[in-house]
């Protein structure tokens, strides 16, 4: 379930998110949703060496090269954006039972 929220950026912020909505040709709250979720898969597996999502940063790097020289068919992409998704998610609640166990201790 999606739920709204209004969040205040910068004006370089908005530009650079605008910038990737005209380049990837997504919705402004899906690219939101994507740096989020993209900084997740960076930093959780960073503050928990021992965890492993499924796929690395630098597989997304290589699709996103490839979905901006057209060599990615569409189809692929959003099966990319839903992997993304799926692993942060994973990568969330990794650390979220990690947490508990620790407040628990």
């Amino acid at each position: 379930m999606l739920n709204r929220y209004q969040v205040l950026i910068p004006d370089w912020l908005e530009e650079y998110i605008e910038n990737l909505v005209e380049t990837f040709d997504l919705s402004f709250s899906e690219i939101i949703r994507l740096l989020i979720c993209f900084s997740i898969l960076y930093l959780i597996p960073t503050l928990y060496p021992e965890y492993k999502p499924g796929f690395s940063v630098q597989e997304i790097f290589k699709q996103r090269k490839e979905f901006a020289l057209d060599k990615l068919p569409e189809d692929e992409a959003h099966r990319t954006i839903s992997k993304i998704y799926f692993e942060a998610r994973k990568a969330v609640e990794f650390r979220l039972s990690k947490e508990k166990k620790q407040k628990k201790k």
